[in-house]
């Protein structure tokens, strides 16, 4: 079983668009964020709760031809409990950062792509990351229903995760990952996210998709109000 939320609280000052939430791939801004997301996995004969304080940055450059090049910085803040029929286990510390750049590129009013890739850093302590260092290369492709709302979009994206040095003792990586992501627009700020994110593992040479995470929505109050812990 996998589930998730996350919410976000962004500075509005620094935003180029109060009433953009930022979940979309191809539309960088420049803005300074604090993101809650919760996990819960669960296994034969145990249970994993894991709350994590993601401390994101955000820029953006504008360059020649409509392109422009979005950056993103991110380090989680991880507090992460094990639970079994024998006790359960805590931890909490500082989790894997990330640091992420993509070209992006207006096609017209509704339709933009980018590419870029992810590079994943182990900083994670004990075991509150993988343990090896990522490069996740993406691309991902936005479709605006500007007809019902400027805020109301679907943007799939598609990431390769590879580990290609770390402890050697710690699982390698390659794994497919998919996030269609769904955001629909509502009066005063409001708005509804849904993400359904599968990664997919290999296990003796096949390859089968792990704990694919149901739609989740979320709704935030307006930037100049809402708290991290609402």
């Amino acid at each position: 079983m996998w589930a998730s939320f996350q919410e976000s609280d962004a500075q509005q000052s620094d935003r180029d668009d109060p009433n953009y939430n930022g979940e979309d791939f191809t539309r960088p801004q420049r803005s300074f964020e604090t993101r809650f997301t919760y996990q819960t996995s669960s296994g034969a004969t145990s249970q994993t709760d894991r709350g994590s304080w993601l401390l994101r940055t955000n820029w953006k450059v504008e360059l020649n031809s409509g392109w422009r090049l979005g950056l993103l910085g991110q380090v989680p803040v991880v507090d992460k409990t094990t639970s079994s029929s024998t006790g359960s286990d805590q931890e909490f510390g500082i989790g894997d950062a990330a640091l992420q750049a993509a070209l992006i590129h207006d096609i017209d009013r509704h339709w933009a792509y980018g590419f870029g890739a992810r590079l994943v850093a182990p900083t994670a302590e004990d075991s509150l990351g993988s343990g090896k260092w990522q490069i996740m290369p993406g691309v991902g492709v936005r479709y605006s229903f500007l007809e019902t709302g400027p805020e109301n979009y679907f943007v799939p994206v598609v990431r390769y995760a590879v580990s290609f040095a770390g402890d050697p003792s710690r699982r390698n990586i390659s794994e497919p990952q998919i996030a269609p992501t769904l955001n629909v627009g509502l009066p005063n700020l409001w708005f509804v996210t849904s993400i359904r994110a599968t990664t997919f593992v290999s296990t003796s040479g096949a390859r089968s998709p792990v704990r694919p995470a149901p739609y989740s929505c979320r709704s935030t109050c307006p930037s100049a109000e809402r708290s991290p812990t609402a």
